[in-house]
């Protein structure tokens, strides 16, 4: 049985309190020491549990990590007029930044102790604009290939009436961290 819009938009609100609630109120950065030892699922997990900070730039752009499995992420944003461009819709950065992170972390919960990975291609298609009357939108990033030196993953960028707002895909480079 498939939820209303009406319903699924009381969930993602929930979900994003309960999360906001755990998370530590300041941004800042984790220290080496806070992540030492645990593999990026763990690390990102730390962030969800409150027990990393969050980071500066979801409090900028306003948007908030709200679950992460092995291989996926999912952040949650919240379309705002302070993120419009001159054109009077949300800016296309403002997609980047969200589709960018959930695919970024969806590799990174993949990440084993001592291991890291950086950006190599990092593709958008908008294929709809998004406006302040669109309440909350999801960027769902899920990993494709795990390769040895080389993962690629995809997110899409959804609504909650089911509306696809954009998709992206990135390949990432994994390395041992000094």
């Amino acid at each position: 049985m498939t939820s209303s819009p009406d319903a699924l938009l009381a969930q993602w609100q929930a979900d994003e309190a309960a999360v906001r609630a755990r998370q530590q109120q300041d941004t800042g950065l984790a220290s080496r020491a806070m992540l030492a030892g645990k593999t990026g699922l763990q690390q990102m997990q730390a962030m969800l549990d409150g027990l990393a900070p969050r980071p500066p730039i979801s409090e900028t752009l306003d948007f908030v990590l709200i679950s992460v499995a092995d291989g996926e992420a999912v952040f949650q944003g919240r379309p705002q007029f302070k993120h419009y461009n001159p054109l009077g819709s949300v800016h296309g950065g403002w997609f980047a930044t969200l589709l960018d992170s959930a695919l970024g972390c969806s590799v990174h919960t993949t990440l084993p102790v001592g291991r890291g990975y950086t950006t190599l291609e990092f593709k958008v298609n908008l294929v709809r604009s998004l406006s302040e009357q669109v309440p909350l939108v999801r960027a769902i990033g899920r990993v494709v290939h795990r390769g040895r030196q080389v993962m690629t993953s995809e997110a899409e960028l959804v609504g909650h009436d089911g509306k696809l707002y954009a998709h992206a895909s990135t390949t990432c480079l994994l390395f041992d961290l000094p």
